[in-house]
C-alpha cells in the first residue's frame, strides 16, 4: 500500500495513466543495483530515490574527487575524499527517506557480483571501463536480470537496454564483443557534463519503465547521441547465436 504522504510525494506520476497507483506500488517493491556513481550514475540514483524505487543497492569503490565534480551532480564540493557511495547516500536520503539503501564500498569481484545482481530486481551499468561492464553483462545474463547501460565520452554518448528474460534480446557482448584495447576513459579523453547528465537520466528512464511496466524499452536497440549536432540515431541490434556469453550453450 501507499501512505498518504507517499501518494502526495508521487502525485505528479501516479496522474500519468501508464503508472498509475499499480505502477507506483511496483516501483515500490522494485530492487535496483546501480554500478558506479559518477557521471552516469549521479542522475539515475537522483531520479530514481525521487520516483519512490524501494530499494537501491549504490557499488563504487572510489571517493570523490574535485576534478568529478564538473558532471558527477550528485556529489559537492564538502564531499571531496569522502567514498563515492557515502556522499551519494547522503543526498538520496535527503531527498527521499523513503528509500531503502545499500553499499557496496568495495570493489566486485565476480562472487560478490553475481551475488549483488542476483539480490535485485533490475542492473543499471553506470561504470566507465569496458572490463566492469563485460561483468556486469555477464552476471546479468547469469541471473536473468534485465540490464540499462548508458556510456558517454568526448561529445558522445550511448544507451540500450538489455534484458535476458526475452528470447530475442541480445546482451552487451553481442553488441561490443572484446572491446578495444584502445579503449579511452573520461579522465583521458574528457567529456562534457550535460551529456552524462543526458544518458544517465534516459537510463533511469528505462528503468523506469522496464519495472512498472509502461511504454517500449530499447531492448534490440541502440541509441546514439551526438551531442555537438544534437542529432539522436537508432541501430537495430541483434541477439548472436554464437556470442560467448548469452549465445547456445552459454546462457
Amino acid at each position: 500500500m501507499l501512505s498518504d504522504q507517499e501518494l502526495l510525494r508521487y502525485s505528479r506520476q501516479i496522474l500519468l495513466a501508464q503508472i498509475d497507483i499499480d505502477g507506483q506500488l511496483r516501483l515500490k517493491q522494485s530492487r535496483v543495483l546501480i554500478v558506479g556513481l559518477g557521471g552516469l550514475g549521479s542522475p539515475v540514483a537522483l531520479y530514481l530515490a525521487a520516483a519512490g524505487v524501494g530499494e537501491l543497492h549504490l557499488a563504487d569503490f572510489d571517493t570523490v574527487d574535485l576534478t568529478n565534480l564538473q558532471r558527477q551532480i550528485a556529489h559537492d564540493t564538502p564531499s571531496i575524499g569522502q567514498s563515492k557511495v557515502d556522499s551519494m547516500m547522503g543526498r538520496l536520503a535527503a531527498i527521499n527517506p523513503e528509500v531503502q539503501l545499500f553499499a557496496h564500498r568495495v570493489a566486485l569481484d565476480q562472487d560478490s557480483l553475481a551475488a549483488a545482481v542476483a539480490a535485485v530486481d533490475l542492473v543499471l551499468d553506470c561504470s566507465d571501463n569496458f572490463g566492469t561492464r563485460e561483468a556486469v553483462n555477464a552476471s546479468c545474463v547469469a541471473a536473468k536480470k534485465p540490464l540499462v547501460s548508458g556510456a558517454a565520452i568526448r561529445l558522445e554518448g550511448q544507451l540500450s537496454v538489455f534484458d535476458p528474460r526475452r528470447a530475442d534480446s541480445p546482451c552487451y557482448h553481442c553488441l561490443y564483443g572484446h572491446g578495444s584495447e584502445a579503449e579511452l576513459t573520461c579522465s583521458e579523453a574528457g567529456v562534457v557534463g550535460p551529456l552524462v547528465g543526458l544518458v544517465g537520466s534516459l537510463q533511469a528512464l528505462e528503468a523506469m519503465k522496464l519495472l512498472a511496466g509502461f511504454g517500449e524499452p530499447l531492448v534490440g536497440r541502440l541509441l546514439l547521441i551526438d551531442a555537438l549536432g544534437t542529432h539522436f540515431r537508432e541501430l537495430r541490434v541483434k541477439r548472436d547465436p554464437a556470442c560467448a556469453v548469452c549465445g547456445a550453450g552459454h546462457a
